[in-house]
């Protein structure tokens, strides 16, 4: 570990991990079982703290520093509550495409907090196969208006602006039906949906704090972000860092079950003593563990590859999955040793399952991830 960590690393985890366990725990053990959203303070806290624009460059106000220091924080912020940790990202990752005039106005707002976006890619029938986006796009004079539904839009209310996958060329070949399609900007009041466009809310089991939609878009004004027909290489530019931010967030999650588990142990008492005496508990607490370090050198490992400059997609996709199947069996097993308090809203066992659980689904399925890591690892056979 000390072959990544500088004095300046060791601050920034320490600080995040004091701002994590200080602010955002107590409101997470508050919030997330009667599904409140994130307050708005500690929003404006961490925008104070230049959270959202850790990847910013400092030419325009955020942070300019790397995936890895992304990690760090990411972790910390993820052990009290994922969706706090998830939600940095709306600035972190979500500058790419912007024009040069673009970045001048939004980023250092972004950097702050205070222009975060929400990302529509995803559709009933295009989600781990963005290629079959079926919203389309269509000119009218000089704009763009947006026809058709999409889903798994996380913070599409509360959010400043929407980027959302559209079909702006009709399919004529099926086999490079990935082409033909743009990403699009839509500025927003925050607190509502654009104009021209209707949603519902998704009943989510987990990852609350904010809300999930589905949305309907029926003639809502957008302008072209980057190039027309690109849209889906810029989707999937990036994804490396995207995936080293969901498996921080796994290992976050995990960690808390293991911490949790730890102090539990040490004061549960059965048989004249505390369980943490026997073995059966304590080999489950070392596994955890040890799965916990395997899947954070593996992150630390990527991040810094990321930041190197050198192609990692393997790496990342192994890190994703490590990280994403780890994080449900420790929160499973942390949930274990609390025996029936764990099954309860009353401890924050359960929303580490239960947000460990997604980590499995978003940013690439499992499934996609080991597609990924066999077609690399054959792609000279």
């Amino acid at each position: 570990m000390s072959g990544y960590f500088t004095e300046e690393r060791r601050m920034i985890q320490q600080n995040a991990r004091e701002f994590a366990m200080k602010e955002v725990f107590p409101v997470a053990n508050e919030l997330d079982h009667v599904k409140g959203d994130i307050p708005m303070e500690l929003r404006e806290q961490m925008g104070e703290l230049g959270y959202f624009g850790i990847r910013i460059p400092e030419e325009y106000g955020g942070l300019g520093l790397g995936a890895f220091e992304y990690t760090l924080v990411t972790e910390e912020l993820a052990r009290a509550w994922m969706s706090v940790a998830s939600i940095i990202a709306r600035g972190n990752g979500l500058f790419g495409g912007f024009n040069e005039e673009q970045r001048k106005e939004y980023l250092p707002r972004m950097a702050r907090g205070e222009f975060l976006g929400a990302v529509a890619l995803s559709e009933s029938d295009a989600g781990s196969d963005l290629g079959s986006v079926s919203c389309r796009a269509e000119r009218d004079g000089d704009e763009w208006r947006l026809y058709g539904s999409k889903m798994w839009c996380t913070f599409a209310d509360g959010a400043d602006y929407l980027t959302v996958l559209a079909r702006s060329e009709p399919i004529t070949d099926p086999k490079t039906r990935h082409r033909g399609i743009s990403n699009f900007f839509i500025p927003k009041e925050r607190g509502s949906l654009p104009e021209g466009c209707s949603g519902t809310p998704v009943n989510k089991i987990g990852y609350h704090g904010w809300k999930t939609w589905e949305l309907h878009f029926d003639g809502t004004r957008a302008e072209l972000l980057g190039e027309e027909g690109r849209g889906f290489y810029g989707a999937a530019s990036g994804l490396e860092v995207a995936r080293v931010h969901t498996a921080a967030r796994a290992i976050g999650l995990a960690r808390g079950a293991l911490e949790d588990s730890m102090e539990y142990a040490k004061q549960r008492v059965q048989f004249g003593r505390p369980i943490a005496d026997f073995q059966a508990i304590r080999f489950k607490i070392a596994e955890m563990a040890a799965e916990i370090e395997a899947a954070r050198q593996l992150t630390y490992f990527v991040a810094d590859e990321a930041d190197s400059q050198r192609r990692c997609d393997r790496e990342a996709a192994m890190a994703k999955w490590f990280a994403s199947e780890m994080a449900e069996r420790v929160t499973s097993e942390g949930l274990q040793i609390h025996g029936g308090y764990g099954y309860t809203t009353d401890l924050p066992l359960e929303r580490y399952w239960r947000d460990a659980r997604l980590t499995k689904i978003f940013e690439g399925t499992s499934e996609i991830q080991l597609r990924i890591i066999s077609d690399r690892l054959l792609e000279d056979r």
